[in-house]
């Protein structure tokens, strides 16, 4: 395993200002690293970077004119951004009869984000020959998300956006992670409801233990950050006997039900 010199490097963490997006960016201010934090609450983004000693961006990180403000006042700020963290995100209970509006609003945030953000970064990223790309998904974008057909959609096509950039750059200078966590103790967690059990089944992890991960894999340069390990072993068996792994998924629901 090789460690990243991330020293001097300007990153950017979206959704930084709680949960998830604040312990990666003080894993990066830890490491030396000129960090901006970016949050809708720009209150929480000001305190998280008094914190760490970085700047803050308060603002919209997901609409077309958000990101390239986001991106604009991130150069002004730090110079060169050498590593994109695409962690905002939303979540929320809907089915079939959940209202365009909604699905609008997740694709937004949980998909169009991360597009927009790489439109900007990626070209001069393989111009210089070098960029990290971070995408926070979700284990629900490998597996399923049982309370909410929005969430498991967005964060599938999420994994699969950030797939798509590791498979046609990869070879020109660019790093991509894609953080895939089951229940994390962050405020999403808390406002999960019924579906917390789930969420759980097997742990809720600290946001420091993501952020750790995420360290891991870009020391040992892997794409898929699995902080709860056991995700891979679902993989496998959906991969291997989908019948099977959507029997399973049944049973989970009818248990959702009745909860």
């Amino acid at each position: 395993m090789t460690d990243v010199d991330v020293a001097g490097s300007g990153v950017v963490v979206t959704g930084g200002g709680r949960g998830i997006g604040r312990a990666i960016a003080r894993l990066f201010a830890d490491r030396g690293a000129h960090v901006v934090v970016n949050d809708l609450d720009a209150e929480a983004a000001e305190s998280v970077a008094r914190e760490i000693g970085g700047h803050a961006i308060g603002g919209d990180a997901a609409s077309e004119a958000g990101v390239e403000a986001l991106v604009a006042a991130a150069r002004d700020a730090v110079g060169e951004i050498d590593v994109y963290c695409a962690n905002a995100g939303i979540a929320g209970a809907g089915d079939v009869t959940t209202e365009d509006d909604r699905w609008a609003q997740m694709l937004e945030v949980n998909v169009l984000a991360h597009v927009r953000a790489a439109r900007l970064l990626v070209p001069g990223w393989v111009e210089r020959g070098h960029g990290r790309f971070v995408v926070t998904a979700s284990a629900a974008g490998l597996l399923t998300s049982l309370g909410s057909a929005p969430y498991a959609v967005t964060k599938h096509a999420a994994v699969a956006f950030a797939e798509w950039l590791a498979a046609t750059y990869g070879d020109r200078g660019l790093a991509v992670h894609c953080i895939c966590p089951q229940g994390v103790n962050t405020r999403m967690l808390e406002n999960a409801g019924s579906r917390r059990g789930i969420l759980t089944h097997d742990s809720a992890l600290e946001p420091e233990q993501v952020a750790e991960a995420l360290w891991q894999a870009m020391c040992t340069g892997e794409f898929l950050v699995l902080p709860h390990p056991e995700v891979r072993g679902y993989m496998a068996r959906r991969a291997t006997d989908h019948e099977r792994w959507l029997a399973g998924m049944r049973k989970l629901q009818r248990r959702f039900d009745h909860a």
